[in-house]
């Protein structure tokens, strides 16, 4: 039998490593575009390909807002910029208070009382659970939802802990702070909740209820959030081709394409087939489109792993929610240098196109880069184009001229991304 001082230390341990392994999967998105990318997926892509393998766990893997589509409404704009908000504040709250901790017990002053800790008791796990929402929203993935589910309830059951041993060392002050403070939100706020909630549940089942409810909140954001975006999403379809565009600007482009590649008296050039009978879901985006390469293996320069531009592309994704979206990192770099953005943006087109006549934010050449969907109803509707349940591939991209319908040249690809057979953003 292990003694109740051994119970806690395993308990800590296995708490401390849940979270740890919630931190890691949600640091994807830092990961995958650093040269250590595969080293990550050697170890969890093994985790994702077993989820995305079935109906039943495919949606783990799914994302519930727009990455790599600029968000489609204002309020699924806030809602990313919440994120960044919540991410670096959640940080800093939690580093501070750490450091707070740290310096009293490097000093021995005791417990510490100061700062949050006069309202809160576990303020640093409070800005752990935020910066951990805030990056579940920049990297959407529904398997972030639940394990910042698990998370939270480890926090809990660390805190519960820590206060056991706080009361054990300073006995009647720690009781009379905790009697005066709240456990992670201001007593004046956490005491109305918790009477209610003595009302409403048995003291016997109080803790899962809140559990359970804290992962319905937190699933039912995430699946009204995806709802809402694959309703929002602007799209044309005709035949069995349905295309939705990367940002706004390029919407009044979708009919027109989706027209031209359909054209039944049109052979698209190049080793590009799309079969009758088979649906095709594409997305219209500038040739030079930073995330091209979590769509489809579009060529080298869209393997942002390999492109040594991690720290500027982070910074970017967190600073400037969107820029990312409308400018790759290089002529991003090239612009911090001092370069004409034009300029800049000519020197790495896709196309070869160096033209000093055109205006490279007025460009007409778009590229579609198309997935073959299988999908388990009839139609080719977005609702099932998008669905959880649906299995996509890479078929290949195309660029075209979006104004005269001309289509410059098609590739056909292999069923993988720049990262190989990891599941990547459907939106």
């Amino acid at each position: 039998m292990l003694t109740s001082k051994e119970r806690r230390f395993f308990g800590r341990l296995l708490s401390s490593g849940g979270i740890l392994a919630y931190f890691v999967i949600a640091a994807e998105f830092i990961i995958m575009i650093s040269p250590f990318a595969f080293f990550f997926y050697s170890v969890f892509n093994p985790l994702f390909q077993a989820l995305s393998a079935t109906p039943a766990t495919r949606w783990l893997v799914a994302f519930y807002l727009p990455h790599m589509v600029y968000p489609p409404s204002l309020f699924l704009e806030v809602v990313r910029a919440v994120g960044s908000v919540m991410f670096v504040a959640g940080a800093l709250v939690f580093l501070i208070c750490a450091g707070q901790v740290y310096l009293g017990k490097l000093l021995k002053s005791g417990a510490v009382s100061r700062g949050l800790y006069v309202m809160i008791r576990h303020p640093q796990y409070v800005g752990l659970a935020v910066c951990g929402a805030g990056m579940s929203i920049l990297w959407p993935r529904f398997l972030t939802l639940v394990t910042l589910w698990i998370m939270m309830v480890l926090y809990y059951f660390l805190a519960r802990d820590e206060e056991r041993r706080m009361t054990e060392q300073f006995g009647e002050s720690y009781r009379e702070y905790m009697a005066r403070t709240g456990m992670f939100l201001p007593r004046a706020i956490e005491q109305p909740l918790a009477t209610a909630a003595a009302k409403l549940v048995p003291r016997t089942g109080r803790w899962a209820a809140a559990t359970l409810a804290v992962g319905a909140v937190l699933l039912g954001m995430g699946f009204g959030l995806r709802a809402l975006t694959v309703a929002q999403l602007p799209t044309a379809t005709k035949g069995g081709v349905t295309l939705v565009s990367i940002l706004p600007e390029d919407d009044s482009y979708l009919p027109g394409a989706v027209k031209a590649l359909t054209d039944p008296a049109r052979k698209l050039p190049g080793g590009l087939v799309l079969n009758p009978g088979e649906k095709y879901l594409g997305y219209l985006m500038p040739v030079d489109y930073v995330m091209q390469g979590m769509i489809a293996d579009t060529g080298l320069p869209w393997h942002l792993y390999k492109q040594h531009h991690t720290a500027e592309m982070i910074a970017d994704w967190v600073i400037h929610p969107y820029r990312h979206l409308r400018q790759p990192p290089v002529p991003i770099a090239q612009v911090a240098a001092g370069l004409d953005p034009a300029k800049a943006r000519r020197t790495i087109c896709p196309l070869g196109i160096d033209d000093p006549a055109m205006d490279c934010a007025h460009c007409p050449y778009r590229r579609v880069v198309l997935l073959r969907v299988e999908t388990g109803a009839g139609d080719a509707s977005p609702r099932e184009l998008f669905s959880t349940t649906a299995r996509r591939a890479a078929a290949g991209f195309l660029d075209m001229d979006v104004r005269s319908g001309k289509v410059l040249d098609a590739t056909g690809t292999g069923p993988e991304t720049a990262w190989q057979n990891v599941p990547t953003p459907v939106f």
